[in-house]
């Protein structure tokens, strides 16, 4: 076998493992985590500002 056929054979073969999972971890939800990173931006934002008072 080739370099280029085993990799697509191993790829296939655990792409099709990954399925029975859901993608996820049951334990984490998504308005949770996208809930925290937003707030976690708009923190680091409300710091930059606070300290950009040059103008």
């Amino acid at each position: 076998m080739s370099l280029p056929s085993t990799a697509h054979t191993v790829l296939t073969t655990l792409a099709a493992e990954g399925g029975e999972h859901g993608g996820g971890h049951t334990s984490l939800s998504p308005y949770l985590t996208g809930g925290g990173a937003l707030f976690v931006l708009l923190l680091l934002l409300w710091i930059t500002t606070r300290f950009n008072r040059d103008r």
